[in-house]
C-alpha cells in the first residue's frame, strides 16, 4: 500500500458511500492505484463528510471522480472492511447518471502528484469476472458471477 494512501486513510474507521451505475448491462468502476500492487477497481464512491447526508456524500464523490452528476437511489448492501491499517463500513446505493460527462477526477484528500485516480470507464461483467481477485473491490468475491452484484442485499464483511 502507498505510503501517502496510508497517511491519508489508515488507523481510523471510515463510513464510505459507494454507487452502482449501471449502462445496460455494464459498471461504472474507478482505476485507483496505490492500494495494491497493480490497478484496483471499485465502484465510484468515498469518505463521507461530517454534515452532510449519505447522498449528499455520495453526489458529491461522484463529481469529484467521475465528472458524473447523479441522482440516489434505494440501498442496495453494506460492506465491512477490515485489514490493517484499512477499517471501512462501505454503504453501496443503485444510482442514475442526470448529467456530466465521464472523466477521471481527483481525491481532494491527496495532493497533486499523489492522486490514485488513474481511470474510470464502464466494464462488462465478463470483463470484471476476468479481472484477479486482488485487482478489483471484495464486493465482487461475494457472489458467483459479478451479474450476480444486482441481487447483493444485506451486510457483507470482506
Amino acid at each position: 500500500m502507498d505510503r501517502s494512501v496510508q497517511e491519508s486513510f489508515g488507523n481510523q474507521l471510515r463510513v464510505r458511500v459507494c454507487g452502482l451505475c449501471w449502462q445496460g448491462d455494464r459498471l461504472l468502476l474507478v482505476n485507483h492505484s496505490g492500494l495494491r500492487t497493480g490497478p484496483f477497481w471499485a465502484p465510484p464512491g468515498g469518505g463521507m463528510e461530517f454534515g452532510l447526508s449519505a447522498g449528499e456524500n455520495l453526489v458529491r464523490e461522484f463529481r469529484e471522480e467521475t465528472g458524473l452528476i447523479i441522482s440516489v437511489g434505494r440501498l442496495a448492501f453494506v460492506t465491512e472492511y477490515l485489514e490493517t491499517p484499512l477499517h471501512a463500513m462501505e454503504l453501496f446505493y443503485e444510482v442514475d447518471v442526470v448529467d456530466g460527462s465521464l472523466a477521471a477526477g481527483s481525491d481532494p484528500e491527496l495532493t497533486g502528484s499523489k492522486q490514485i485516480i488513474q481511470g474510470v470507464r464502464y466494464m462488462t461483467m465478463d470483463e470484471i469476472d476476468s479481472m484477479a481477485p486482488e485487482s478489483k473491490h471484495g464486493v465482487f468475491g461475494m457472489v458467483p458471477t459479478s451479474r450476480q452484484i444486482r441481487e447483493l442485499a444485506g451486510y457483507f464483511r470482506i
